[in-house]
């Protein structure tokens, strides 16, 4: 169910996701009428949250059951405390075919009454919101005059980024996500002498309820969009292998990984911004992982032209791993729930060749007999199924490979490969289910296909 407009693009932006989404052979296989319905549908369910919440499970730690009671135990007592006439047990639910997922339902969209009083944040904050979040204070650019803590408010997401910050109220572009109660007094959120911290309205009623995971079970759950999943098993880590992450942080990916090989052999963590590196490092000492090694350094220039480094750490010399993963840096726009970019064309169209100096180095770095997967969270032919078709045309050493689970839609249209090479490689398109998203559907169904847009491509390289 729809109950915001659809993203908000550039109109530049807009045109040219038009003409991806109705290429010519789109077009051929479904029709003109067809094709525009799921476009627009796309760009609705774009600015809308998944039907659920993913929380990936640390089994390498305890069993899958021992942590689904543990997490419906601890969600129990916070939908007590914070809703104490509503008895209703948390719903928390395995995926039938990915060993460690666990589904939570979203709530939403539910009726809530706005009030008088708002507090309007930034559009991330917003998303945010609707994913299960409370508004961080310097998330928050406008409040009333004399609001206090305890002051119960409406909250509204600015989507342009045109409200000032410290403004008293917005009459702009904006949405409502729902109601809460003020953490802090309005002089505390815009001090100017040091920058806001902690939460700064706490949701009471938010449009779409989902748990909050602040603080639960930090070893055993952790959160994380479906299709990243997905990735961790299509990789299909083996214990003692060494196995590469181009492109890392936060780490969810590379913790996976090492979870997967059961924490024996070794995982390098790449990525090229330090502070993203002690993300990493953090994380894996939370999930209790020894396996991982992580390092600041550009994957681009991981491939070493000394083939006797005198260091453990990179470039690397050619052929060292047994598996790479490249997730890479991309557009975004498969993010859910997003309700406005500000990115132009000439950003968005500034990832592909990136992308393929990534790819060369990852060719480089793996094995013969080695795999390696390709992974995006954006929605463009460019950047995923184009990508595919430049990287078997480049490199002839390379193969698609059947992917394990297949849950998403097969390669889109448009690149010119042929059916049998569509069906190898993996679509995450909502747009595809946003019919099908209502409760009547089993939730593990609906996961499937209501999640982020997301694209998987797996090699093995001969």
């Amino acid at each position: 169910m729809s109950i915001f407009p659809r993203i908000c693009l550039k109109p530049e932006v807009t045109e040219h996701l038009k003409s991806v989404f109705l290429n010519k052979e789109i077009l051929a296989a479904v029709g003109h009428h067809e094709a525009e319905l799921r476009f627009q549908k796309l760009l609705l369910c774009l600015s809308h949250p998944p039907s659920h919440t993913c929380v990936r499970a640390s089994t390498h730690l305890a069993p899958l059951e021992e942590i689904r009671s543990k997490l419906q135990e601890e969600l129990s007592k916070q939908k007590s405390s914070d809703s104490p006439a509503d008895e209703a047990s948390v719903q928390i639910l395995p995926h039938p075919r990915v060993p460690d997922v666990l589904l939570l339902p979203v709530d939403g969209p539910r009726h809530v009454e706005r009030l008088s009083s708002e507090v309007v944040v930034g559009a991330q904050c917003g998303n945010a919101v609707l994913r299960g979040a409370h508004v961080f204070a310097p998330g928050i650019v406008a409040s009333p005059k004399h609001m206090k803590a305890g002051d119960v408010v409406s909250v509204f997401s600015d989507l342009e980024g045109r409200c000032t910050r410290g403004a008293l109220s917005f009459q702009g572009n904006k949405v409502f996500v729902g109601n809460g109660v003020a953490e802090m007094d309005r002089s505390s959120i815009f001090c100017t002498d040091e920058p806001p911290r902690g939460v700064g309205v706490r949701m009471l009623e938010p449009l779409y309820r989902s748990p909050s995971f602040d603080g639960v079970l930090p070893s055993l759950a952790f959160l994380q969009n479906f299709p990243s999943v997905v990735v961790g098993h299509v990789l299909g880590p083996r214990p003692g292998e060494r196995i590469l992450d181009m492109c890392a942080a936060p780490g969810g990916k590379t913790c996976h990984i090492a979870a997967l090989m059961g924490d024996q052999g070794e995982v390098v963590a790449l990525d090229k911004i330090r502070n993203k590196i002690d993300r990493i490092r953090q994380n894996a000492e939370t999930l209790r992982l020894q396996s991982i090694k992580a390092y600041c350094f550009n994957g681009a220039q991981a491939v070493s032209s000394d083939p006797t480094p005198q260091t453990q750490g990179p470039p690397f010399p050619p052929e060292s791993f047994d598996r790479v993963l490249l997730d890479a840096p991309c557009s975004g726009l498969g993010q859910r729930p997003n309700m406005a970019s500000t990115w132009s064309l000439k950003e968005i169209c500034s990832y592909p060749p990136l992308q393929r100096k990534l790819f060369h180095a990852a060719v480089r770095l793996l094995k013969k007999g080695g795999v390696l997967v390709y992974s995006t969270c954006t929605i463009t032919l460019a950047e995923n199924e184009e990508q595919v078709a430049w990287a078997l045309s480049s490199f002839p050493c390379l193969t698609l490979q059947q992917q394990e689970p297949h849950v998403g839609a097969d390669g889109m249209l448009g690149a010119g490969l042929p059916r049998e090479q569509l069906r190898l490689l993996q679509r995450f398109s909502p747009e595809l289910s946003w019919d099908h998203t209502d409760a009547s559907v089993p939730l593990p169904g609906r996961a499937d296909g209501d999640t982020i847009g997301f694209f998987i491509a797996k090699f093995l390289k001969s």
